[in-house]
């Protein structure tokens, strides 16, 4: 389907683009193959194939859930540089100041 220069300029009018004379020719030549080529598609019998949202199949990689054991508090906390007063929990210094 090939279309005319004034189709051509009247799109690059609709996409804001300025086009040489140069350009316009080129754009008519190349935007016509494109339309062809979308025309001999259109031609191709796809009854046989059924519809797809995604041309790969989807898969899950993630692994499934499973509860296990966590490590024992102790060792984790055996070389922690500062802990509470009950050795419960890691102590870190504050990150965040007010600015006044």
């Amino acid at each position: 389907m090939p279309l005319t220069r004034a189709q051509v300029q009247h799109i690059a009018e609709l996409a804001k683009l300025k086009l040489t004379d140069a350009e316009t020719d080129r754009m008519t030549q190349q935007l016509s193959a494109i339309l062809d080529y979308a025309a001999r598609l259109q031609e191709l019998d796809t009854e046989a194939i059924s519809p797809t949202a995604s041309v790969v199949p989807l898969l899950n990689v993630m692994r499934e859930d499973s509860v296990t054991p966590s490590f024992p508090r102790d060792e984790i906390l055996q070389n922690a540089p500062d802990k509470d007063d009950k050795g419960e929990f890691l102590r870190v210094r504050a990150i965040l100041r007010e600015e006044g």
